[in-house]
Order: structure tokens, then C-alpha cells, then sequence
């Protein structure tokens, strides 16, 4: 027997589908409560920019780095410089207000507690995620050189 919708799953993945909608719903309706203007503003700029902006500055930096990894035959390790710059792209995208004190004050009476340090801890983490994939690479260089067979001459 044929199913009327066959990419739907069983009637528990529609039910968490429905439930994950509502839920959604619920969140936008609250976050929509307060500043209903502002909120959407923020939205609508920030799709704006990022695709009008960031997008084509992020796809110009990665073919950048692409291409001079590709020079000089290494393109495979892009990856090293665009895992830890998106992670940190990402948490500069969902901290940014609080990384750039913007919002301290209203972050400091609805939490009672300070705003200051994001710009260090972001940095930080920025720090040890390059870090990290730069050992990674290291790591992985010398596997290579240990498992390459020696010249003969």
C-alpha cells in the first residue's frame, strides 16, 4: 500500500515535527513580545547583511586561503583554517552584542551579573581553536613523514 505523503517518517517523527514547530512558535512569540520592531529589524539586517556583506567577504577569504594552500599542492588542509574561523565566526555571531558591551547594561539587570570579559573569553577561545587545529596539523604532518618511506639516493 502506498503512503499519501511518502517523505514523511512515522507518525512519531510528524508528532516531534509538530511539536519542534510549536515550540518555535512559542520561542518567537516571546522573543517577539518585548520589541517587536527592534527584533525584527535585527532580523531582516542581519540576513541583509550577512548576505550582502559577510558572505561574499567570508567566500572571497576561503578562496584566498584555498588558493594559496592549492599553489603549493596542500589544498586538503584548508580545512585546518576554516574549521576553527567558522566555530569562532559562529560564536562571535551569537555573543556579538555581549562581546561588543552593546547590551551590558540590560545583560546586567536582567542577570545581576557583569558583562565584562566576552571580548577576552571570545578571543581566547578563538585562540585555543586555532591552536588546536594548528597541532592538529602538526600532528598529522609528522604521521606522514613517519609512515613516508626514506629517499634512496
Amino acid at each position: 500500500m502506498r503512503r499519501a505523503f511518502p517523505s514523511l517518517g512515522s507518525p512519531l517523527q510528524v508528532l516531534l515535527l509538530a511539536c519542534s514547530f510549536a515550540l518555535a512558535g512559542y520561542a518567537g512569540m516571546r522573543l517577539l513580545y518585548g520589541d517587536r520592531l527592534g527584533v525584527t529589524l535585527w532580523f531582516v539586517g542581519a540576513a541583509v547583511l550577512h548576505d550582502l556583506v559577510f558572505l561574499p567577504l567570508y567566500a572571497a577569504v576561503d578562496r584566498a586561503v584555498t588558493g594559496v594552500l592549492g599553489a603549493v599542492g596542500r589544498r586538503e588542509r584548508a580545512l585546518y583554517v576554516r574549521v576553527p574561523a567558522a566555530l569562532s565566526g559562529l560564536l562571535l555571531l551569537v555573543w556579538f552584542p555581549l562581546i561588543s558591551g552593546r547590551v551590558a547594561d540590560s545583560y546586567e539587570s536582567a542577570t545581576a551579573l557583569s558583562a565584562d570579559g566576552f571580548l577576552t573569553r571570545w578571543l581566547l577561545i578563538t585562540a585555543v581553536l586555532f591552536g588546536g587545529s594548528a597541532l592538529l596539523l602538526v600532528l598529522r604532518l609528522r604521521r606522514e613523514t613517519k609512515q613516508r618511506p626514506p629517499a634512496d639516493h
